[in-house]
């Protein structure tokens, strides 16, 4: 009987121990499990983006455009012998580029800028109209530069031809009509009043303005050399 009850209980824990494995399994598969969740690889949305090419630097060259160069422009804005007034703005484009050594120095469209420095309207007894300007300013492949240059100026057509002619007519029809009304005298009085009343009417008549408006042409020079940059 001692015999028998010591076997029994041997297989008793036998049974115990065999039950309770699988719980041991399941746990280590669920270990597993985490460890496989906890160790998976950082997906590629999350990685940090990659840095951007970095443009290599604008390159520039100077170049020296000398005195005396010509500057073939268009008056972008309106000046006039009655209309403008010293130190009015003026503005103005290159209609040409200027080249240096097969270098275009400063391109075709490029903008100068400057003031009126003489505005005198026609008179009536004497004085012929006249506008002048100078162009003091540059602005070039984007950057700005002081500049001298020579002045420009456009003075009326003289009237002189055409005011003689006035005071020829009048004295003419004056004469005509002295002699019809009182013969060889009257011709001669009539030729005085006519060409005092032709003097008259070109005293009463001022002389053609001079009005330069956007789009002309007009041409001045450097009187210094400028140094500006150009884009290699």
């Amino acid at each position: 009987m001692k015999w028998a009850c010591v076997i029994g209980l041997t297989f008793g824990l036998a049974a115990c121990n065999g039950a309770k494995a699988p719980e041991n399994a399941a746990a280590t598969d669920t270990t597993a499990t985490t460890g496989g969740a906890t160790n998976a690889p950082i997906s590629a949305a999350t990685s940090a983006p990659a840095a951007a090419p970095v443009a290599p630097a604008a390159r520039f060259t100077e170049v020296t455009i000398p005195s005396g160069t010509t500057l073939r422009l268009e008056l972008t804005s309106a000046v006039g012998s009655d209309t403008s007034r010293v130190e009015q703005p003026v503005s103005a484009t290159l209609r040409s580029p200027v080249t240096i050594n097969g270098q275009v120095a400063v391109p075709a469209g490029s903008e100068v800028r400057g003031v009126v420095t003489d505005a005198e309207g026609s008179g009536r007894v004497k004085g012929r109209a006249r506008i002048a300007v100078r162009f003091n300013s540059l602005r070039a492949n984007g950057e700005s530069y002081d500049i001298k240059t020579s002045g420009y100026a456009q003075t009326a057509e003289a009237t002189k031809k055409k005011d003689a002619e006035k005071i020829a007519i009048g004295a003419g029809a004056g004469a005509a009509l002295g002699a019809i009304l009182g013969g060889g005298g009257g011709a001669a009085k009539g030729a005085a009043i006519g060409g005092a009343g032709g003097t008259g009417v070109v005293l009463a008549t001022k002389g053609k303005e001079v009005r330069l408006g956007p789009g002309a042409a007009i041409t001045t020079r450097l009187t210094a050399p400028i140094t500006v940059r150009v884009r290699s």
